[in-house]
């Protein structure tokens, strides 16, 4: 259940008047992470390429507590997640499978929603307040999944704290416990709750019984679980696909990339192949899916929509790469270019998405030493923040460019969203509002 809480501390500093969106910008959104089509592609935003402490910053908004969640946005309402330690201090289990130490704090976990005009604060709930039963990873949080909405309610996922569903305004519709997940090494839990329709996806990976749940999205009740052998801790987000009159969606996985049928949770095909923490999640390209990782070895596979049963190593698959695959990032699709970074570092390679071949050798992006965040399309442009502040933004082009180079004395590991003029870059503890100040 909820509780209203004060507000911690919610500072705005307007560097220039904002634009009174509701008279002169059409409805905007960015319903869910990575976006309307859930592929880091901003088709209609014009966001700044260029900005600072001191230039086209147009509000920061203190957030309370902590995460890595990436914010979402519908019309002038932007919705985010953080976690809140408190000082109390609770018995934890003594669990012998846990690599790390439990915390032993009560967290609260917050669900915010915002003003995208100002950064002021709309409503502020509590989903849960609750000792979660193992560590994360340093540079984890317990707050990393990203909201999802489709105007009318919010779900948000904070794993093993349980599943909530709010209205647009924030009253608690229903909640859903799906039990403990433990983690490997107790790395902690990040992905996302993906609706579609009135269902609504939830990837349940983890070192003990592997699963995915799709939910009603109305009242939460299971519409149906598959079990995923051999499935160890996995943190990707899944993607939904239409083909043939039939939505698939599509689970990134260590052992196996599986495509279910929504309506069914029958596995139209599966692929092994992909390394240890299958963490990016799968991005469409025409009539087929490029699923890739990047822990320890590299592997691209590009699998058609099309496929039936296991296609592993046969002649189905379209085309594999075995170079420069993310770790943590999720890679992007414009046109025909398929972006994508080496491990968590800034080294970039540009492909052409229908065949795997290269369409420019592997770049530096400078200045950006480790990175979290997924790229996203915008403009024109392609845009890759740094887990030190750094964003780098490239033409999005079949030829290298670099656009702009821009700093925030901040870490940022959520992925960025643009939405209208507006970009915003969350950190663990602010979220910034970037746009070009009125001339």
């Amino acid at each position: 259940m909820y509780r209203r809480i004060p507000l911690l501390s919610i500072v705005v500093s307007a560097l220039f008047t904002a634009v009174d969106l509701s008279g002169q910008e059409p409805m905007v959104t960015w319903p869910q992470w990575r976006g309307p089509q859930a592929d880091g592609v901003a088709v209609d935003a014009q966001p700044p390429v260029n900005w600072s402490a001191d230039s086209n910053l147009a509000w920061v908004a203190e957030l309370p507590g902590e995460g890595a969640s990436t914010p979402i946005v519908w019309g002038d309402r932007i919705f985010i997640t953080a976690a809140v330690r408190t000082d109390q201090s609770v018995e934890t289990p003594n669990d012998p499978r846990a690599k790390t130490i439990p915390p032993g704090f009560v967290y609260r976990f917050e669900v915010l929603c915002l003003s995208r005009i100002d950064g002021s604060l709309i409503w502020q709930k509590t989903a849960i307040a609750q000792a979660p039963h193992e560590g994360i990873h340093p540079s984890h949080t317990y707050a990393s999944g990203s909201p999802t909405t489709d105007g009318k309610r919010l779900y948000v996922s904070f794993g093993s704290r349980g599943i909530f569903c709010f209205t647009m305004d924030g009253t608690l519709i229903w909640d859903r416990d799906l039990g403990d997940m433990r983690t490997r090494y107790g790395w902690g839990e990040a992905t996302t709750p993906v609706l579609f329709g009135d269902k609504l996806i939830i990837a349940w990976d983890q070192e003990d019984e592997s699963s995915i749940f799709v939910l009603n999205a109305l009242d939460g009740k299971t519409v149906w679980r598959k079990d995923r052998p051999d499935e160890p801790t996995g943190w990707a987000t899944p993607l939904v696909v239409e083909t043939d009159d039939v939505a698939l969606a599509i689970v990134q996985g260590t052992g196996l990339v599986r495509a279910y049928r929504l309506d069914t949770g029958e596995v139209v095909w599966s692929c092994g192949g992909q390394t240890v923490n299958a963490i990016p999640s799968p991005v469409r390209h025409a009539d087929m899916v490029i699923c890739m990782s990047g822990y320890r070895k590299s592997i691209i596979q590009a699998i058609p929509l099309n496929a039936r049963g296991d296609v592993t190593n046969t002649d189905a698959i379209r085309w594999t790469g075995s170079r420069g695959t993310p770790y943590v990032p999720s890679p992007v699709v414009s046109k025909h270019r398929l972006y994508f970074t080496r491990t968590n570092s800034g080294l970039l390679s540009c492909l052409n998405a229908a065949t795997g071949e290269s369409i420019y050798p592997p770049q530096r992006l400078e200045k950006i030493a480790s990175m979290y965040a997924s790229p996203m399309v915008a403009g024109g442009n392609v845009y890759f923040v740094g887990r030190n502040g750094t964003t780098v933004v490239i033409k999005d082009s079949d030829k290298f460019e670099v656009v702009a180079t821009n700093y925030l004395d901040d870490a940022i590991d959520a992925s960025p969203v643009a939405v209208g003029k507006q970009l915003l870059l969350r950190s663990r503890t602010k979220l910034y509002c970037l746009a070009e100040a009125p001339r």
